[in-house]
């Protein structure tokens, strides 16, 4: 299970802030509490009211990635700036992300294949966002044949099957469970969602993030966009493992749990 941080996002308005005034010591201070809650990868993104977001970008890569020596998610709808990005990375980046619209698949492909990048493919195509389990995975089947066609291994994509909010298509929270089955057990393409979605305009979010996670672990999900400092969150992920077998004889579960790290939802 990769966890991919998500606080460092100028869409929050203390980061917003900090990038726009070249704040280095509170980004850092971001990236570290990930970092020490478990983060595999962090998230970057400073679109939001940026002047010059490609600069931006370049400058908080290099920020983050040097603090922390950790892989990077490199997150803008701009192919100019993920390019930015990656140009100032180093190892293996994450591209967040890429629609299934043409113009989207002609920009970005490319540049993940140039720079050899895992990249995040939203299931979503010119007519809008698909509804049902069987849509999500015909557009999976058309994401798998663009990696292809880009000559992008099928090891690099991850496949994010566009969690909704509850609050609004409560149907939705089990269609793209169903999803990530039957995506997972057909084309064997690895998984990756934004999980505070499905809780979007309700009370108590992190508990129902936290539920949601495990149902989504449990399906075949590989990785998730989430906040690794909420303790909701980082237990469900030890419990979570513990129970499907993926934490031999429970040892990081009874670790965290001396810890003090394991908490009641």
């Amino acid at each position: 299970m990769v966890i991919v941080g998500e606080r460092i996002n100028s869409s929050r308005s203390a980061i917003g802030r900090a990038i726009e005034n070249r704040d280095s010591s509170l980004i850092k201070k971001e990236a570290m509490n990930q970092r020490k809650a478990g983060a595999h990868m962090l998230d970057v993104n400073c679109a939001l009211k940026s002047k010059n977001e490609a600069d931006d970008m370049a400058w908080l890569v290099s920020l983050v990635q040097h603090e922390t020596n950790l892989p990077l998610s490199i997150d803008s709808p701009n192919p100019e700036v993920i390019e930015a990005g990656l140009s100032n990375h180093t190892g293996k980046a994450i591209i967040n992300s890429v629609t299934l619209e043409g113009e989207r698949v002609k920009a970005v492909m490319p540049i993940a294949k140039k720079y050899d990048a895992f990249l995040i493919i939203l299931l979503m195509n010119e007519k809008g966002m698909p509804k049902s389990a069987d849509e999500r995975l015909d557009m999976a089947r058309t994401a798998k044949q663009l990696s292809r066609d880009y000559a992008i291994p099928a090891e690099n994509i991850y496949i994010d099957p566009l969690i909704r909010p509850i609050s609004s298509e409560p149907e939705q929270a089990r269609e793209v469970i169903k999803s990530v089955r039957m995506i997972k057990k057909e084309l064997n393409l690895k998984l990756i969602c934004g999980l505070s979605n499905v809780s979007y305009g309700l009370p108590e979010r992190s508990t129902l993030n936290a539920v949601y996670l495990s149902m989504m672990m449990s399906a075949g999900l590989d990785a998730a966009i989430l906040d690794p400092t909420n303790k909701k969150i980082k237990s469900i992920i030890k419990v979570a493992n513990a129970l499907l077998g993926k934490d031999e004889y429970c040892m990081e579960y009874l670790r965290s749990y001396r810890a003090g790290e394991i908490a009641s939802l």
